[in-house]
């Protein structure tokens, strides 16, 4: 279940944007779902999510967008 970057980008300062992440937590939670949040830029979205029961995080916090050949070189150069 996927929490869309809207929602994220004011988790910080928007207190409704937060009650609708833990909903979405929670639903993901009571159907055994995964729960992921896109748009993840800050540490402290990041904490605010987890804190929140998130359990996956995609977002520039992590990788800017890149092609399929710069994934490959960055998952061989990791081994």
């Amino acid at each position: 279940l996927k929490i869309d970057q809207s929602f994220v980008r004011d988790l910080m300062t928007d207190p409704n944007d937060a009650a609708i992440i833990r909903t979405i937590v929670a639903l993901g939670q009571s159907l055994d779902l995964s729960v992921v949040a896109e748009g993840v830029e800050t540490n402290e979205q990041r904490q605010a999510l987890v804190m929140s029961g998130c359990q996956g995080f995609q977002g520039y916090l992590y990788s800017r967008p890149g092609s399929a050949k710069e994934l490959e070189h960055s998952i061989h150069g990791q081994r």
